[in-house]
């Protein structure tokens, strides 16, 4: 591609002694507004040409010493280079599309049984069908096979005497062809002969059968007429009604082929779409592999055409299942932003996956390890979905009656299996929907009432104080033991280290947060255990039915890892529980219907990417099954505590203002000062809670403020100051009091507006 561009040149040295500034000097002088339209003011093909190939020049006699000469030239825009592509660079990007050696639906075990299975049913039902109807088969072979005798014997006769070609004969005697007759009797004759012949050791064959059969036992005989009947039978059947009936009669479901899958995409409304196919129908929408069998369903990889992306069209999923004539629940496209965003892997389920029922594995588990995560439920192939644990918080939200109970059961059960947790469990909505865990509790509280709620908010208080002590549990172990400074599968097993997995369920926790006395210090100790306690084995379950900033404060929602979504009804909530602008990018738990779609949510975090999850469904009295198999694990273990072993409530000490305390021991006036001073301050000011901070020792509780403060987003610094009683100035860790009066403004501010901290 070329463009015309200005190209400089030399400027024309003047004649030495001329004196006139109007002498011609050997340069072409234009107008001005030719030269700056780009083109000469001649329109003849020579000047035009000429104008192209050579340089303008506008002196400075002609258009002024303040003015920039306007130039003319050619520029090649796209820059020569190979045209095929370096080989390494071709391979990444063949590599990147290359077709599994081993089929989808065999790299997975589920996969596999669930495809095998599939068709087994299918053949066996087959089977099934046909051998109940073998006595009707019989019966109508036994009816037809009288007139297929009279179809054998009579083609047998018009065979034997060519009585086929009887019409041609007659055809030439009409037209008085005598030669052509000859020609055509001679060669009757001889077929004559032959098949005469034939026929007869023919006859004489089957009579020499009949005899042999006829001498034979009765069962023999009975079989070789069963034969003969069932051979004329089926010589003797109607065209137009099939001896064996259909064992699966055609679906209206039709196979997912590519015309259909271009037209159930032309005809979603899309600009982008609808102009592709209108320049280029043949390329504007190309299918990247084969349409597969991909579990229960068929699976499609289609690249969209250029500016549209798979956003697009999961927004328009109602009309795609209106195109593809199939329930809405069967239709589930999904993008790839691996390869790019407007790759679409388009899966067509065979059935709706709301009338699909997902088993546990944990019903018939003997115990389980969480540390490899907690299976789920399913995605819409049948593929497994397992949630991890350890290092994520967890919250679950959707609207009332949608199966978000019935998801925490699922995480409570699989934690319950792990003796090496300890479990506690708030059910603020007092129904008793996790009852059957209760006895393996270290903590548990079921109601709505204010004590109810006041004892989860003193669960997260003593979770506050349970992470800030394993920090310095965790701190405290060798390298060789933490080499990473988190709980590993080895460290959860040392029941002394007391750095175990702990795992806290706040069902309805609306009600919690939203709380007038309660909900303030409720979401600050929930924030502060998010976002610390995640490498310490601590571990938070969260689910609401009422998604918003006072029901769940925007620090809790914009630091958990691990979301699930079941229906909801509109943007907001939607992107309250699935992170911000999850809408927008086409993950809208809004799709889902009410009810009908219970149990069905989108999982945010625990998989690369979104995916749509139908948990598995464990009733009353299979959650009764595991929660007994788990007592009896725990019990065997040692490991009841709490709640679980009839022990009184841990109670929490008096509630207490970091922030405030700080500032009310340190006065105006000390700007900066040392953490150990501030410490041995609380200490005075509330023993009951600082107490155990003084206690320690050198660098152990300089270190115990600087965690504290932490969470506030306060640093530490180097601070020149001298001890209380007198002595030697020196450099020690301090803080300043200004960082602790901008943190205190920042949280109040947070707690009226709900901004995010």
């Amino acid at each position: 591609m070329r463009h015309d561009q200005p190209t400089p040149v030399e400027p024309p040295t003047p004649e030495i002694g001329s004196n006139r500034p109007d002498e011609p000097t050997g340069a072409e002088v234009v107008p001005i507004t030719s030269a700056r339209a780009g083109r000469s003011t001649d329109d003849s093909p020579e000047a035009t040409g000429k104008s192209r190939a050579t340089n303008v020049l506008l002196t400075e006699a002609t258009m002024g010493a303040d003015v920039t000469p306007v130039l003319e030239g050619q520029v090649m825009v796209d820059q020569p280079g190979h045209d095929l592509p370096d080989w390494r660079t071709d391979l990444e990007a063949k590599a990147r599309t290359r077709q599994p050696i081993v089929p989808t639906w065999l790299r997975s075990r589920t996969e596999a049984v669930d495809t095998l299975a599939w068709a087994g049913r299918h053949y066996l039902h087959v089977s099934g069908y046909q051998l109940t109807r073998t006595p009707l088969y019989a019966g109508r072979m036994a009816v037809r096979a009288p007139r297929g005798l009279v179809r054998l014997t009579g083609g047998f006769i018009r065979w034997t005497f060519d009585l086929e070609g009887h019409p041609v004969r007659m055809a030439t005697v009409q037209k008085a062809d005598p030669e052509a007759y000859l020609k055509l009797s001679r060669q009757r004759d001889a077929r004559v002969r032959l098949r005469v012949w034939i026929a007869g050791l023919t006859v004489l064959t089957l009579l020499i059968l009949a005899l042999i059969v006829a001498n034979q036992p009765t069962a023999l005989q009975l079989a070789a007429l069963a034969v003969v009947v069932a051979v004329l039978g089926i010589i003797g059947k109607p065209a137009d009604r099939p001896l064996i009936e259909r064992a699966v009669v055609p679906s209206a479901v039709e196979k997912l082929t590519s015309d259909i899958v271009i037209r159930s995409l032309t005809v979603l409304g899309i600009a982008g779409i609808n102009q592709a196919m209108t320049k280029n129908p043949k390329d504007a929408i190309r299918f990247v592999a084969p349409i597969t069998r991909d579990g229960p369903g068929w699976r499609a990889d289609i690249d969209l055409p250029y500016g549209v992306t798979v956003a697009d069209v999961m927004d328009k999923r109602d009309r795609m299942a209106s195109a593809l004539r199939r329930p809405l629940g069967c239709i589930w496209p999904e993008g790839d932003s691996a390869i790019h965003e407007g790759r679409l892997i388009l899966w067509v389920g065979d059935k709706d996956l709301s009338k699909t029922v997902v088993k546990s594995p944990l019903v018939k588990a003997g115990s389980h390890d969480v540390f490899k995560g907690i299976p789920f439920g399913s995605d819409p192939r049948g593929r497994a979905v397992t949630v991890p644990v350890i290092e994520h918080n967890h919250l679950i939200g959707s609207q009332p009656g949608q199966g978000k109970t019935a998801s925490v059961r699922v995480l409570a059960s699989g934690a319950a299996l792990d003796p090496s947790v300890e479990l506690w469990i708030h059910e603020l909505k007092g129904t008793g929907d996790l009852d059957p865990h209760e006895q393996n509790c270290h903590r548990y509280v079921s109601g709505i009432e204010d004590e109810a709620i006041g004892y989860a908010a003193d669960s997260l208080a003593l979770l506050r104080k349970e992470v800030m002590r394993r920090a310095a549990a965790l701190k405290a172990l060798p390298p060789d033991l933490c080499p990473d400074k988190k709980v590993t599968r080895q460290i959860a097993d040392m029941r002394s280290l007391g750095l175990h997995p702990l795992v806290a369920i706040f069902d309805e926790c609306q009600n919690l947060f939203a709380h007038p006395e309660f909900g303030d210090k409720a979401g600050d100790d929930a924030e502060f255990i998010i976002k610390l306690g995640r490498a310490l084995g601590v571990v938070l379950v969260l689910a609401t039915q009422r998604p918003d900033k006072d029901s769940l404060p925007t620090g809790i929602s914009a630091n958990v890892s691990i979301r699930f979504c079941l229906r909801v009804a509109g943007q907001i909530e939607n992107d309250m529980i699935l992170g911000t602008s999850a809408y927008k990018n086409g993950i809208r738990a809004t799709v889902f219907q009410p009810k009908v779609d219970a149990g069905i949510g989108y999982l945010v975090g625990a998989t690369p990417m979104p995916k749509v999850t139908r948990t598995a469904y464990l009733d009353t009295p299979a959650t009764q099954k595991i929660a007994d198999r788990a007592h009896a694990l725990r019990s065997g273990a040692g490991v009841l505590t709490g709640h679980a072993a009839g022990q009184r409530p841990e109670q929490v000490a008096p509630a207490f203002d970091l922030l405030a305390d700080v500032l009310a021991v340190v006065p105006p006036a000390e700007a900066k000062v040392w953490n150990e001073l501030v410490v041995d301050r609380l200490a005075e000011l509330r023993p009951e809670v600082y107490g155990p901070w003084a206690d320690l020792e050198g660098g152990a509780k300089t270190g115990q403020l600087t965690s504290a403060l932490k969470p506030y987003g306060i640093r530490t610094m180097q601070v020149w100051g001298t001890p209380e009683g007198g002595g030697k100035g020196a450099n020690r860790i301090g803080i300043a009091r200004d960082d602790i009066l901008t943190a205190v403004t920042h949280r109040d501010k947070k707690r009226a507006t709900g901004a995010v901290s």
